[in-house]
């Protein structure tokens, strides 16, 4: 599907409030358990989510008053916040996520036309418009509602959100290094319950996978599938990390 801006802003507010939600309906003990995302708690993933709303309002800096704000000064620091956030009382996280995600909200919606055609870089080295900017953050809360490991799954979220995951991730599986390695399979991807398709470059003829499409998404995304097979039936081949 082609997203719009519009598009993305939507789904950042809905994913924000789908975000703040599961993390209310996770209590201080459970945030201080692992998650499925390897050697991270739910407070880890709290921290980055919280922070990462700080990092993209750097960006929203940049485009506003073009002075270069990259979103970390670096990996390392990125890293180190994460893991200094982790320590805080369940309360500051909480709140930190919440105000975070608010002053964001507020950021996005100051921008004028021209501001968003400004172009800047991301923590990965891509170039992009401040358009961007609001899809980044939909990613973000989407995905790690789900991660939090409470009642929200991928199925809970918007078709037309997962539909542009799908494309999103897909997109760039087509253009990185694993796109070229012959290990990495080739598949077609067909969403059941829309019929929408997907390919991915790799070696060897392409296999069909099918599944539904919160399914196909959340296994492109590297979380756990339910019913995402090939055409015998069996579970689908493991792919190289997504981000």
């Amino acid at each position: 599907m082609t997203r719009t801006l519009e598009d993305s802003l939507r789904w950042a507010r809905a994913g924000s409030d789908l975000f703040l939600t599961a993390l209310d309906g996770r209590s201080d003990d459970e945030l201080a358990r692992p998650t499925a995302l390897a050697g991270w708690t739910g407070k880890h993933l709290t921290a980055h989510v919280a922070a990462n709303a700080d990092a993209l309002r750097n960006l929203v800096h940049w485009a506003r008053t073009g002075e270069e704000t990259p979103m970390y000064s670096s990996t390392e620091q990125r890293n180190a916040d994460i893991e200094a956030g982790a320590t805080r009382p369940a309360g500051e996280l909480r709140d930190w996520a919440r105000t975070g995600a608010k002053a964001l909200a507020q950021d996005l919606g100051s921008l004028d036309q021209q501001q968003w055609a400004q172009t800047m870089r991301t923590a990965q080295g891509r170039t992009v418009p401040a358009t961007e900017v609001p899809w980044m953050r939909a990613r973000e809360v989407m995905v790690h509602a789900v991660d939090l490991g409470g009642a929200v799954g991928f199925a809970d979220l918007p078709a037309d959100f997962l539909a542009s995951l799908i494309d999103d991730i897909t997109g760039k599986r087509s253009t990185d290094s694993a796109a070229t390695d012959p290990h990495t399979p080739a598949l077609t991807l067909t969403a059941t319950d829309t019929d929408q398709s997907w390919t991915l470059p790799g070696g060897g003829a392409a296999a069909e996978v099918t599944g539904p499409l919160a399914d196909v998404a959340a296994y492109l995304a590297g979380r756990a599938p339910h019913a995402v097979v090939d055409a015998d039936g069996n579970p689908a081949p493991p792919l190289p990390r997504w981000l």
